[in-house]
């Protein structure tokens, strides 16, 4: 698009000028031909200005669609650091309201719940590479089609794993958890 405005500017240019210079401004037929020229002129330098502010548009909607999700992604954390500010402040007022428990063994209580959260995502990933399921089996095999068709790593998150945006990170562990399961056996 930059090349058509960049050509259609430089046309524009040419058309103009070159008539004027290597034409004999007496002959009718040479006034003529400048004629046509400068209308020529004119219209490439009608259609560079109508590709420039296409291309203009184009950009503020991009900046538009930047903003937005700068904006989203702010608002995502700043709410799950809200939520968990306030899950932390619930748990310590239940710890402090609980008068016949000992604080000790709460906090302790606290600490490997959050310890088993923080495990869980390697215990389901050792369960599924153990325990391949036909699910699973059915994605492998749909990857395996689009590696051989040449498709990369992101297209097959996004398409076949059906994780994009905020889970793509996530479905990069699920693609590796996948491969590393069925291309054992």
């Amino acid at each position: 698009m930059q090349l058509k405005l960049f050509v259609l500017s430089a046309s524009s240019v040419v058309l103009w000028l070159v008539p004027l210079a290597a034409l004999d401004k007496k002959l009718n037929s040479h006034k003529a031909v400048q004629g046509v020229s400068l209308c020529a002129a004119i219209a490439c330098a009608v259609s560079a200005g109508n590709i420039a502010r296409q291309l203009a548009d184009e950009g503020e909607v991009e900046e538009l669609k930047l903003r937005a999700i700068k904006a989203d992604v702010e608002d995502e954390i700043s709410t799950s650091v809200y939520v968990s500010q306030q899950q932390r402040q619930q748990e310590a007022e239940q710890i402090l309201a609980s008068p016949g428990e000992d604080v000790e063994e709460a906090r302790k209580a606290l600490e490997a719940i959050y310890s088993k959260e923080s495990e869980e995502p390697e215990v389901t990933t050792r369960i599924t590479t153990s325990e391949p399921n036909p699910l699973d089996k059915g994605l492998y095999a749909e990857i395996c089609k689009s590696r051989e068709a040449g498709k990369t790593n992101t297209w097959i998150i996004e398409n076949i794993l059906k994780m994009k945006g905020r889970k793509f990170a996530e479905g990069k562990v699920r693609l590796q958890a996948l491969l590393s399961q069925f291309e054992g056996e």
